[in-house]
């Protein structure tokens, strides 16, 4: 089950985190993974990893912000059977503390982005008969979370996004769904607490980690696990929808 052999799947931020343990795991159940990663050399670690495990990989050294790029590689690679956008970038603060520059930035690389890999995306899917297109929301898409503003619109952008493809290509066999974690503990995570909590690293981790009812973070191969399951043929009559994967964040925290 959940094979995906033969499958050409693209998988944008791939050299990191979510999107590193998602091209991991594709691989493994026979995907031949395309890393698009704007850290080359990160993009380049994790193809290697794969290979050297047997598995099938290509990394593009690409800004999916600039649209020229995204779709003279798209063509490059040629058939693309799956699309997971995965990258992203942060950004903390209200309204007030979100200055003009970094909405647009955030704007740019989380929305602009996706849609840039949509649209060069969708051609190759209806050539080949259809396709599956998994957006990487956030739980900030569907509840408040304090000093999330850019953040939060770029997930429901996202969001919105995938529910419009959903709908437009049903009749083309191509299926398009979200994924909202909650928090996830990767290397930004690490990151963002060592840069605002020096010498307090264990106690915001533990801190981070409480905020979900089920007392930790989730782990990168979790949220994996269900993109392969979304991806593969299994799910077939789902699209369209928002998965929420929480430890029960939206519906446990009281």
């Amino acid at each position: 089950m959940f094979s995906l052999k033969n499958k050409h799947a693209v998988i944008t931020g791939g050299g990191s985190g979510i999107g590193k343990a998602i091209a991991q795991v594709f691989a493994k159940q026979g995907a031949f993974v395309h890393i698009i990663e704007l850290n080359e050399e990160s993009g380049k670690q994790v193809t290697e990893e794969i290979q050297a495990l047997g598995g099938q990989a290509k990394s593009y050294g690409l800004n999916v912000v600039n649209q020229s790029e995204v779709i003279a590689t798209f063509q490059a690679i040629g058939r693309i059977d799956v699309l997971v956008n995965n990258a992203g970038i942060a950004h903390i603060g209200n309204v007030e503390n979100c200055p003009e520059d970094d909405f647009e930035r955030v704007f740019q690389v989380n929305v602009k982005g996706a849609y840039n890999c949509i649209y060069a995306a969708a051609p190759s899917m209806k050539a080949n008969g259809g396709g599956c297109m998994l957006h990487m929301a956030s739980i900030a898409s569907a509840v408040g979370i304090a000093d999330r503003f850019a953040y939060s619109m770029s997930k429901g952008a996202i969001h919105a996004m995938s529910m419009s493809v959903a709908r437009d290509y049903l009749t083309d066999n191509i299926r398009s769904n979200t994924i909202s974690p909650a928090r996830v503990h990767t290397p930004f995570v690490d990151g963002f607490i060592s840069k605002n909590y020096p010498g307090k690293e264990s106690e915001m981790f533990e801190k981070l980690s409480a905020s979900q009812p089920i007392g930790r973070m989730a782990e990168p191969e979790e949220i994996a696990n269900l993109a392969l399951y979304l991806c593969s043929d299994e799910a077939g009559f789902i699209t369209g929808n928002d998965y929420h994967i929480d430890g029960g964040f939206i519906k446990l925290n009281n």
